[in-house]
């Protein structure tokens, strides 16, 4: 017995120093693929500051052109960004050089958790970041574009929602003023529409427009032939909404004054702690309605969600406006295209709330 644990000793002992060998193997060969990375990288440092200083010489040439300064100043500017670069190459060139020999001193391996990638991968909400829809990628060290005249934001709206009927005033709605809601959320652009001012904005984006109506006594949506109509309940009804989804594209001019900051190499121009007006349109398709109904039958406790077409139109266009301060809006939006479509008597949607442009 003793003997053949010997054996077994003596294995697993051969086998644990094959492991260890393996592993400085490994760790040696990381090492070796990380120094040739580094190499690589010293190379894109030197070709990445140079593009930049392509990048800020092109913006003094563009200041220079415009009469912003004069061909001295330019001069200036240019030496300046020149000796920056040149100084960035060799801080971050020795960063690297430094990396090198600490792999090569620990053969073994040795991790920094140094990140050496040139490139960044985050979310953000808009802004003069590279984004769509919230994703920015962006170099480090990238100068900014001189004139970036569009930006983008996320868009965030909710409020009162009811409807416009045909020979009825609002106060007749047959609709809950307080608990008929709408929801929207979207994605939008802004481009400055003239080159040496910021006075109008030209705003586009796409949007997801969700309008709820709660009817009043008792009453829940039927669908009879082409028509929608209100019918009274045969139970009493805790909740009966109709819900109405809608995929919309909406422009509008914002007009309001700004601030221009003005730097070196570029300037951007600032609707922080502004007024600003926006007067546009909307227009896009359907993409749901479902009605949900909440009573008691019998004791027990019934949820019924309807997912139907309930006779609602397929095509949606409307008109819309805001009052802002800095990125808050009272907001308004009206339906020209009618809730149900081939009714005798035309209904059209009208949403008032609180809008937020997270620029």
């Amino acid at each position: 017995m003793q003997t053949i644990t010997k054996y077994l000793a003596l294995a697993i002992l051969c086998l644990h120093v094959q492991f260890i060998n393996a592993q400085d193997t490994i760790s040696k060969t990381n090492n070796h693929i990380k120094i040739e990375h580094l190499k690589k990288v010293k190379e894109k440092i030197k070709n990445e500051e140079r593009e930049y200083l392509k990048i800020e010489v092109e913006a003094i040439n563009v200041r220079l052109d415009e009469g912003e300064i004069t061909s001295q100043d330019a001069e200036r500017l240019k030496k300046e960004a020149a000796k920056k670069r040149a100084l960035n190459i060799e801080n971050r060139i020795l960063i690297i050089d430094n990396k090198i020999a600490l792999l090569q001193r620990n053969e073994e391996g040795y991790n920094n958790n140094d990140d050496t990638d040139l490139s960044q991968v985050g979310f953000s909400l808009g802004g003069d970041g590279d984004s769509f829809a919230g994703i920015r990628i962006k170099k480090r060290n990238k100068p900014k574009k001189y004139d970036k005249r569009t930006t983008s934001d996320l868009v965030l709206a909710f409020g009162l929602n009811n409807a416009i009927i045909d020979g009825e005033s609002l106060g007749d709605s047959p609709y809950k003023f307080g608990g008929s809601r709408f929801f929207e959320i979207g994605w939008a652009w802004k481009t400055r529409v003239f080159k040496n001012t910021n006075f109008v904005r030209f705003k586009y984006g796409y949007s997801l427009q969700i309008n709820g109506l709660k009817p009043n006594d008792n009453q829940y949506f039927v669908q009879q032939g082409g028509q929608t109509l209100l019918q009274e309940f045969p139970e009493e009804l805790k909740k009966s909404k109709l819900s109405i989804s809608n995929l919309v594209f909406p422009i509008h001019f914002e007009f309001g004054p700004s601030k221009k900051i003005d730097k070196d190499t570029y300037f951007r121009y600032s609707t922080h702690n502004k007024f600003k007006i926006g007067i546009g349109a909307y227009g896009g398709f359907n993409i749901g309605t479902r009605q949900k109904l909440k009573y008691k039958l019998d004791g027990e406790h019934v949820k019924d969600k309807q997912k139907r077409g309930f006779n609602t139109s397929n095509l949606v266009y409307g008109v819309s406006g805001y009052l802002a301060f800095d990125s808050t809006a009272l907001y308004i939006k009206y339906d020209l295209s009618p809730i149900f479509k081939d009714q005798i008597v035309d209904q059209n949607n009208i949403s008032i709330g609180v809008r937020f442009d997270m620029d």
